[in-house]
């Protein structure tokens, strides 16, 4: 719920500017009741031994926005654009995160390796992918996302590509660039996360995957 109050705040000025004060505090208050009953039913997939505990975490409370804006006739659009405003906002003042070290990088492949164990239904599972350095550092094939897998259960699939494209924008190493070719998300086998030196994540407004579907309906 912390969290919730620090993501709340983020969103609020932007949902104010696009539907007014009374608008923003009532879908405010109803997404943190319906996060409140949402946290029982969220899967247990290791607790603090797990370092993707956080991304259920961090995903459940863009889920109990979302249900809160389409009770109100907003669609998955208008919320995932809400939320990428308000995160676009919030890692301008937050401090770059620093490259991996080896001991980083050696704690991932670990980690890795633990989810191919598939432990924890509701998890992630996942291969490292090492890189040659021409292209790419290193990267990560997601084959089961755990926020995937709460939505899917939450009937909130249209909204999944929305949060996902967040990645772009917390995405924040200097001298590095973050792609993705393929998602899970979208129907694809994986999600192909690579991680570079030199070169800029491409992000912006709006996502790719709404251009694409534009451009198929004309």
């Amino acid at each position: 719920m912390e969290l919730y109050r620090t993501h709340a705040k983020a969103w609020r000025p932007f949902l104010v500017e696009r539907y007014g004060g009374s608008f923003a505090e009532e879908v405010i208050q109803e997404a943190r009741h319906l996060l409140e009953s949402l946290i029982p039913e969220l899967p247990s997939i290791g607790g603090d031994s797990n370092p993707m505990t956080r991304h259920i975490i961090r995903c459940s409370t863009s889920l109990a926005l979302y249900k809160a804006m389409k009770a109100r006739g907003k669609s998955a659009k208008e919320t995932g654009r809400i939320i990428y405003e308000a995160v676009v906002e919030s890692v301008r003042h937050m401090p770059s995160t620093p490259p991996p070290t080896e001991e980083d990088l050696a704690r991932r492949r670990e980690q890795a390796r633990i989810s191919r164990q598939r432990r924890y239904a509701g998890g992630w599972v996942w291969d490292f992918v090492e890189g040659e350095g021409e292209t790419f550092e290193y990267g990560y094939d997601f084959y089961e996302c755990g926020t995937q897998k709460l939505y899917h259960a939450q009937r909130a699939e249209e909204f999944l590509p929305f949060f996902c494209y967040l990645d772009f924008v917390t995405y924040r190493t200097p001298g590095w660039s973050f792609s993705r070719t393929m998602t899970l998300a979208q129907g694809d086998e994986k999600c192909d996360f690579r991680f570079s030196r030199g070169g800029e994540t491409e992000k912006g407004w709006p996502p790719p995957f709404l251009e694409k579907q534009n451009a198929s309906h004309d």
